[in-house]
């Protein structure tokens, strides 16, 4: 007999265990991406155990639909220490870890790139569309986090991402909720590189920005291409934050197509008064916007099934 299924009864929940202790499936990380098959239709757990995963991990763009759990946010801890200036290397090689397929998740995991502070150095590069990381911690540097591609869709939910000068950068939308940005040192947050045809570029919702003790001198972004799209939303601004709030690259040509805004944002960093002209600050109608339908252009149940 022949059984016919729809595609919701179709999931098929397979989970591969990795431990570096040797009592899972695998001992390294990118060896359980080896074993899954390509372009599934349904979905595989790679469940990681606690330890130090060394490794420079690559998810190719025909691995889809996995979700990566770490036992534990704090303990579970993917790293590697290239940076700019090895060899040669140039920064968009230097990642920890790298995703070009779509539909990917990450929870409860650390990604770090610990690279002596000698060049960019980045520990996570996505290339993908439809990534979410869930309770995931990113340290590094300069350049911690780069979203790599234009018109892809990334969602970060209760993360902690730190790093120097402009560790969150690249043309992606990034929707960010209820993370933590730790500066560790005066410069600048974002360094957006938006597409002109695309409306939204990073989006921080309910984030709190915080700095080690010395660091008192922070922008919130600079425009790394002239259409930067990058706004702050009822985030709280630690006292670092400069109150100029944005800085042009050095290039006021910038200026005139820069999209950098806020809206109510709360802290000693959030005072408007002195921010750059060249910014704006939204109304409650232009704020209503910034929807998580209307910045993903959502048309499936993606989040519905990331939320699980």
């Amino acid at each position: 007999m022949t059984v016919f299924c729809t595609a919701a009864h179709a999931q098929v929940q397979d989970t591969i265990v990795v431990a570096r202790d040797g009592s899972g499936k695998y001992r390294n990380i990118q060896e359980a991406i080896e074993s899954v098959r390509a372009f599934m239709d349904y979905t595989v757990t790679i469940y990681i155990k606690k330890g130090v995963y060394k490794e420079k991990v690559v998810i190719p763009s025909w691995v889809k639909n996995v979700v990566f759990v770490g036992e534990d946010a704090n303990n579970t801890i993917i790293t590697y220490d290239d940076h700019a200036n090895i060899n040669k290397m140039g920064t968009f090689r230097t990642y920890t870890v790298k995703v070009e397929g779509n539909n990917i998740t990450f929870k409860n995991l650390t990604i770090e790139n610990n690279a002596e502070q000698l060049g960019q150095a980045v520990a996570l590069h996505t290339e993908g569309d439809k990534l979410a990381f869930i309770n995931c911690r990113f340290l590094g540097n300069q350049d911690t986090i780069y979203t790599g591609a234009e018109g892809t869709r990334l969602l970060f939910a209760d993360c902690y991402i730190e790093g120097t000068t402009d560790f969150i950068f690249g043309p992606s939308t990034a929707l960010f909720e209820r993370c933590t940005i730790y500066s560790k040192r005066n410069s600048y947050v974002t360094a957006a590189s938006t597409p002109k045809d695309i409306k939204f570029g990073y989006v921080f919702k309910e984030c709190k920005l915080t700095a080690a003790p010395e660091v008192t001198k922070v922008y919130l972004g600079r425009p790394w291409r002239p259409y930067a799209a990058t706004i702050f939303m009822n985030c709280e601004l630690g006292k670092h934050i400069l109150s100029v709030g944005w800085h042009n690259w050095n290039n006021t040509e910038n200026e005139k197509t820069v999209r950098y805004a806020e809206y109510m944002n709360t802290g000693e960093g959030a005072s408007t008064q002195s921010r750059a002209t060249w910014s704006k600050q939204l109304k409650k109608k232009e704020a209503a916007e910034y929807t998580t339908e209307n910045i993903f252009k959502r048309n499936d149940d993606w989040l519905v099934t990331v939320s699980k």
